[in-house]
């Protein structure tokens, strides 16, 4: 069964795969007054704070936290590449499942200077995951061996896939960030794969002691990956002050439902395969994905 699923991803990766170098007119000017994220998607939408924020403001907001989840997605895609290197390395190279593990590695690295190039056209700073956080990943990428190494990439890639596959069909959104979240959507559609059908095979083959400390890395990452999208730098550059801002998003209700409208098929493919459960739990209930 892992070869079939490989072999059917390297099939697909063969013909539906990008070149954001070429694929995407990185020459063509912004768009006037289109926002880069639609506003019941921006974190503070909902709050007192939205409220008084202007048109501009608004507008420039959803620049920098497009940026700043960029530069997440970055931080999280130089985890993963890490994370998969060591997973073929002690695998057949032959073996399809390998072979898919190094071509995902091709793609994560394509969407890296995708992001990077974005960042750069959007005349943001790159945000880059906290300072705990950057410290965490380093934990992450380099003991990671279990079940918390697919079930990490899960999070980190179908929380964005969902605002990113919502926003690439917005035509009131830049078209520029429409372009990348198309190719980012195509192929992580692939690697979503990939890790689901891995994560079911390790979690069947843990031990009862492997799992228990899984979930709590699991969800230790979770809590982590959702604190990371939005850099409180994003609310100071509209003038805001970052740490009231930042609290406001994170005590928000419409935030948090936007968190769970993100993870809900990530959540409920979790909960069948018993990963979010014991001690994790309230780990879950902070990041707000549940």
């Amino acid at each position: 069964m892992r070869e079939l699923v490989a072999g059917r991803l390297l099939a697909a990766s063969a013909k539906h795969s990008f070149d954001p170098l070429t694929d995407i007119d990185w020459d063509a000017p912004l768009a006037d007054g289109l926002p880069f994220l639609a506003d019941h998607r921006q974190s503070l939408y909902g709050t007192p704070l939205w409220d008084r924020l202007s048109p501009a403001q608004r507008l420039e907001l959803s620049r920098h936290e497009v940026a700043s989840m960029a530069s997440v997605g970055i931080w999280f895609e130089l985890i993963l590449m890490q994370m998969l290197v060591r997973h073929a390395y002690d695998r057949d190279p032959r073996t399809q499942h390998v072979q898919y593990a190094l071509t995902e590695i091709g793609d994560e690295c394509r969407h890296s200077v995708m992001f990077a190039r974005l960042i750069d056209k959007l005349g943001c700073p790159a945000y880059g995951a906290g300072r705990s956080a950057h410290l965490l990943g380093r934990v992450l990428k380099t003991i990671s061996t279990g079940p918390e190494t697919f079930a990490a990439a899960l999070i980190a890639e179908e929380v964005l896939d969902a605002i990113q596959r919502e926003s690439m069909a917005d035509e009131g959104i830049q078209p520029l960030v429409r372009a990348v979240n198309r190719i980012h959507v195509v192929e992580e559609a692939r690697h979503v794969s990939y890790a689901r059908d891995e994560l079911a095979r390790q979690v069947s083959a843990a031990s009862g002691r492997q799992l228990a400390v899984a979930r709590l890395v699991i969800a230790r990452a979770a809590l982590v990956i959702s604190r990371q999208l939005v850099h409180p730098g994003v609310y100071a550059a509209v003038g805001l002050d970052p740490a009231a801002a930042a609290s406001a998003a994170r005590t928000s209700p419409h935030r948090r439902e936007t968190l769970r409208w993100a993870a809900r098929k990530l959540v409920a493919s979790f909960d069948e395969l018993g990963l979010i459960a014991g001690p994790g739990r309230e780990l879950w209930r902070r990041s707000g994905l549940v």
